[in-house]
């Protein structure tokens, strides 16, 4: 394998320039040619690359977002599209790709090996984490960080004015950022579209913990279940306590990765090169119990990961 060619596609995440520094430069090592498509896979249609050496990676490691950008494509739904990349693809002498995405992206990678053979590898890139496969996507460490640091801040406002704030934090529609966030942030309930929840049960623990002297709360709420806008009303007809809503939203995704999302990053692209170098196609790096492994895309895209039960019940426990 002598040239590879490298996409970020889908929503970004902190810590993706990370993973490009390390592709870039574990190619180069192993005597390589790198081509970085802008735009994700609408890059490769439009024949939009660039040439990529160690100097190109250079003091983007702290950097957010990806500097190769982003976009979702309409056309590489179709498979008329897809002939089309790959034709691209080969016409540029590149042998593999390597995609750094959420599910959305790696499902347009397995297509591309399914249908034309074409060598790919996959890099989990997505704050919403819930890819199997691998215990942390890059990003995910990040945005909950930033969720944190928000409901931190939020608490002192709520605890001045004796207020209850819902916070909708995001995650399409899983509640992996919402469980790890409520958790760091002592939040008194998460509300996730994984498992149902009766808002009048939860407006009766507030108001049980009003009468034993506690007057403010934080409530999180991912946004695939439910709206903090309208939420926050119902919230505040049910107990009578003055409540406010905050949507965190895209400041979620944007900002220096943490030195955690940093090496991941690091680690997860390098092992991709690797693999793709050693043989291996349509899998996915993962990080797994410490472990780097590769994880068939397959098996990665057809089982959906599940918030963890004793989360839950541990944030229930606390918010006693």
């Amino acid at each position: 394998m002598k040239r590879i060619a490298l996409i970020t596609s889908g929503g970004d995440a902190p810590g993706m320039n990370a993973a490009i520094r390390a592709v870039v430069r574990t190619a180069i090592g192993r005597g390589m040619e790198v081509l970085g498509y802008q735009h994700g896979y609408s890059g490769i249609l439009l024949d939009e690359f660039q040439p990529m050496d160690s100097k190109s990676v250079g003091g983007i490691i702290n950097r957010g977002g990806t500097i190769l950008q982003t976009a979702r494509c309409k056309e590489f739904r179709e498979k008329e599209g897809r002939e089309r990349a790959v034709a691209q693809l080969r016409k540029n002498g590149v042998e593999g790709l390597v995609v750094i995405g959420g599910d959305g992206s790696l499902t347009g990678a397995l297509v591309l090996h399914e249908e034309f053979g074409f060598p790919v590898y996959g890099v989990p890139g997505s704050i919403d984490n819930d890819l199997n496969g691998t215990d942390y996507s890059i990003g995910f460490d990040t945005a909950v960080g930033i969720a944190v640091d928000a409901i931190d801040r939020i608490r002192d406002t709520a605890y001045s004015h004796d207020r209850v704030f819902v916070i909708e934090v995001m995650g399409r529609r899983n509640g992996f950022i919402a469980v790890e966030a409520g958790l760091a942030g002592g939040a008194e309930a998460i509300l996730i579209p994984e498992v149902p929840y009766s808002l009048p049960g939860i407006c009766d623990k507030l108001r049980g913990a009003g009468a034993r002297g506690k007057r403010s709360s934080i409530i999180i709420v991912a946004e695939g279940a439910g709206h903090a806008a309208e939420i926050s009303p119902k919230v505040a007809e049910m107990t009578g306590f003055d409540t406010r809503y905050v949507v965190l939203g895209h400041i979620q995704r944007g900002g220096s990765p943490t030195a955690f999302d940093r090496v991941l990053g690091l680690r997860l692209g390098a092992f991709a090169v690797e693999r793709l170098i050693a043989g291996y196609t349509a899998e996915m790096a993962g990080l797994v119990g410490g472990r780097l492994v590769g994880t068939p895309l397959s098996q990665i895209l057809n089982a959906p990961r599940r918030v963890d039960p004793e989360k839950l019940l541990l944030a229930e426990v606390m918010a006693q």
